[in-house]
């Protein structure tokens, strides 16, 4: 039998909001793996297995058009090579591409055999298929990687398609590319100093400057590191970039890329014994853009490989930090008995990395470069110094999880008190954590607040924000092999009506207006808006509401009834993840909270529940509870078990 006890007891409260739009396809198994949310005509292009999905923004289960594409999948031969038939020998849509205002470019994997056409769109949302036009082969080798998990990443930009992948059908080929476009085809040379068995993360176009003929692709990907010299197959996280105008070299690297460079991602935790532990595999990026467009920081999520323990980690980059480190020494090994060491030596001109007027003085392309260019830059591939994060340490840590955190998307949020970057963590048990971060004031570790926690799926999820800022509805899109499903990035009146419960929450999204927990409004003028981020001190915060455990008034009533000689089950469940619950039963002129160990008709007045926050004063709900006497009241009962 339960006993209710006076001491704080901190709830783990189950996964909520189990009410979500979902769409599950119109052919059993949809085992989506790619999504693109379309803002001018208000869709969401969704691909999975041999089929294309067009869904509405607002209500993703209504007005669901299959747009079926001519890619046809060689399965016979497919199933010949010896791949699965059920899992393998299928048209996989792995990338979604916007090519102009109304076509699509739609890239999979053809059973082993990658294909890729134009979607038309319309305008108004009409979906029609029209492959092979302007001028596009049906062969997607270099577009789209043969295997349906195999890690890819892809960006479209200028006409250009730039893909990091496996192009070849044994994945032994690991490839930067570009494709498409009125400009011959680039890649990277077969060369373990370039590329040593990455598994690509994303890839974006993200401009350096002003000068535009300077703009660079990044890719983040991980690989097994070359300068690893003697300590087994070490794991690197690296980010990569090459020129948009690179177009190869006249007689070294020709159809090769000239000005590809990388470096190393560090993200790590100092020890107590001053030895840091690293979280060296990269599972997620996220580019979060400022609103000028410059200079965006990077959220990357890590994981250990360690077999000691499991962990993850959230460190932030800016652009400025990767710069520095691009614009650095590069790294240079003499031979494979010498050690890694920053160049020393002259650098040709103009610097390898580098196309565009200010950097390449008169050469007007990377092939009018003199050939003593081309082989530093084929030889130099890596900086010699590592990427390190905003303040050199990740701003959130997990360990020993129950499952593994494998997606992040980022929403900058005003709150009264200033922005806070809201995390959504896809985990592979199909639910979503919604958490913020609070950095203390010497940076030297950051408080975690877990808002929420979202079960969405039974199966790993494929997020994917919607652009909040520009969505009348500020909505996250989930994807997973059985369905896709739209949550909303807040549910503020799930927090109540009392200015404390919304305070004690802690969402950046949510304020008290007066009358209920609601959206903040950063323009909104309301008196009674109420919001505490950094402490959910409701005291604080709700210096009209009597907060004192005298004084009942205004706090939340439950009828229970009981039976005399019987236990009661009294429930008290904080709308709050931050919020604890005490119990007190406090009689009449009297100081002392005593702990209720047994219903008694005599008790005066009821007990009561009282949310509370870490050491924060707390605030009450009541709990009456009329005892009905026993028949057999003359019988003694024994006591309550001590658990």
């Amino acid at each position: 039998m339960p006993r209710v006890w006076t001491e704080c007891i901190t709830l783990r409260l189950a996964a909520l909001r189990l009410s979500y739009l979902l769409f599950l396809g119109h052919r059993g198994f949809p085992d989506f793996r790619s999504l693109y949310v379309d803002e001018y005509r208000d869709r969401l292009f969704v691909g999975g297995k041999d089929a294309l999905y067009s869904l509405w923004l607002d209500q993703p289960s209504m007005d669901a058009k299959e747009v079926t594409p001519n890619l046809s999948a060689p399965k016979e031969e497919c199933f010949q090579k010896g791949k699965d038939p059920m899992t393998e020998c299928a048209n996989y849509v792995r990338a979604l591409h916007p090519f102009n205002r109304t076509h699509l470019l739609a890239c999979g994997t053809g059973a082993f055999h990658p294909v890729c056409a134009f979607i038309d769109v319309g305008h108004r949302g009409e979906v029609r298929q029209r492959p092979g036009t302007a001028g596009l082969s049906p062969n997607g080798r270099g577009k789209c990687p043969h295997e349906p998990n195999r890690a890819f990443a892809s960006t479209f930009t200028g006409g250009e398609l730039y893909t990091g992948l496996t192009a070849d059908f044994l994945g032994r080929d690991s490839v930067i590319f570009r494709s498409m476009g009125s400009r011959s085809s680039l890649r990277t040379e077969m060369d373990q100093r370039l590329l040593n068995d990455p598994k690509f993360v994303a890839a974006y176009l993200i401009p350096d400057n002003g000068d535009r003929d300077n703009d660079k692709v990044y890719f983040f990907f991980t690989e097994k590191a070359v300068e690893s010299d003697g300590k087994g197959r070490a794991i690197f996280s690296r980010v990569g970039r090459i020129c948009v105008n690179d177009a190869g070299g006249q007689r070294v690297l020709v159809n090769k890329w000239s000005t590809f460079n990388k470096a190393r991602l560090v993200c790590s935790v100092p020890g107590p014994d001053g030895i840091d532990t690293y979280f060296d595999e990269l599972e997620d990026i996220f580019l979060l853009r400022t609103k000028d467009g410059k200079s965006p920081e990077i959220y990357a999520l890590f994981s250990t490989i360690s077999n000691v323990f499991q962990g993850f980690a959230i460190c932030v980059y800016r652009m400025a930090d990767i710069w520095e480190v691009f614009n650095g020494p590069f790294a240079h090994k003499d031979g494979p008995d010498h050690q890694w060491a920053a160049y020393e030596g002259k650098v040709p001109y103009p610097r390898p990395g580098v196309v565009s007027e200010r950097g390449g003085g008169c050469y007007g392309s990377t092939k009018d470069y003199p050939d003593e260019v081309l082989h530093f830059a084929r030889a130099h591939p890596l900086m010699y110094r590592p990427v390190y994060p905003l303040h050199r340490r990740p701003v959130l840590v997990k360990t020993n999880l129950q499952h593994r955190l494998r997606q992040i998307v980022v929403d900058r949020v005003d709150a009264e008190d200033g922005q806070y970057d809201v995390m959504f963590l896809g985990t592979d048990g199909g639910s979503v954590l919604k958490v913020i971060a609070l950095q203390k004031g010497n940076f030297a570790a950051a408080e975690e607040v877990i808002l929420e926690e979202l079960q969405v799926f039974k199966v790993p999820p494929y997020c994917l924000p919607a652009c909040s800022h520009l969505l009348p509805q500020q909505m996250l899109y989930v994807g997973s092999q059985v369905g896709v499903a739209q949550v909303k990035l807040h549910q503020c009146e799930t927090y109540g009506t009392a200015c404390a419960e919304c305070c004690l929450a802690r969402d950046p999204y949510c304020a008290w207006d007066g009358i209920s927990c609601a959206r903040y409004q950063a323009s909104s003028k309301r008196r009674f808006r109420r919001q505490d981020i950094r402490t959910g001190n409701p005291v604080h915060q709700c210096l009209d509401q009597n907060l004192t455990v005298d004084d009942f008034d205004s706090a939340e009533e439950k009828v229970v009834y009981g039976t005399e000689h019987n236990s009661t089950f009294l429930e008290c469940v904080p709308k709050s993840p931050q919020a604890t619950v005490q119990w007190f039963l406090q009689r009449p002129n009297d100081e002392r909270r005593d702990e209720v160990r047994r219903p008694s008709p005599h008790d005066s007045p009821p007990p009561v529940c009282l949310l509370c926050q870490s050491t924060l004063p707390p605030y009450p709900a009541r709990c009456p509870l009329p005892i009905a006497k026993s028949l057999q009241s003359n019988e003694q009962s024994p006591p309550c078990p001590s658990s």
